[in-house]
């Protein structure tokens, strides 16, 4: 069996945050940009709330939204970074990396930064 140097590493983020993230990103982009296909009157307090938002306060939730995406890119070249330091060195890995965490935020990253190249499981 082949052994690898750890330079290969890559682990798909759960698939709670894949879900919560997706709807969450989605549902502002929603609220941001077509506010009127939102049925906010069938979200309880949270519909009371959001309406609220769009009719007072939509340029900066525009502004915020922007802000949510550059966070994820900057934790996305942070990735790069993290895969640099931690020796993987493969394009394909890093690119996972890479749009995984510009998708899913720190719910990727934080499994980057968890990973110790140094540390090898027993066989």
């Amino acid at each position: 069996m082949a052994t690898s140097d750890g330079g290969d590493y890559f682990k798909r983020t759960s698939l709670f945050w894949i879900v919560s993230v997706t709807l969450g990103m989605g549902y502002f982009t929603c609220t941001v940009f077509l506010p009127e296909k939102i049925p906010f009157e069938h979200l309880g307090v949270f519909g009371t709330f959001c309406r609220y938002l769009v009719d007072n306060h939509a340029n900066i939730m525009y502004k915020g939204w922007w802000a949510a995406w550059a966070v994820h890119a900057f934790e996305a070249f942070v990735a790069l970074k993290v895969c640099s330091n931690k020796g993987i060195k493969n394009s394909t890995i890093r690119s996972l990396w890479f749009g995984q965490t510009f998708l899913f935020g720190f719910a990727s990253l934080g499994l980057l930064l968890k990973y110790d190249p140094k540390r090898r499981k027993q066989q």
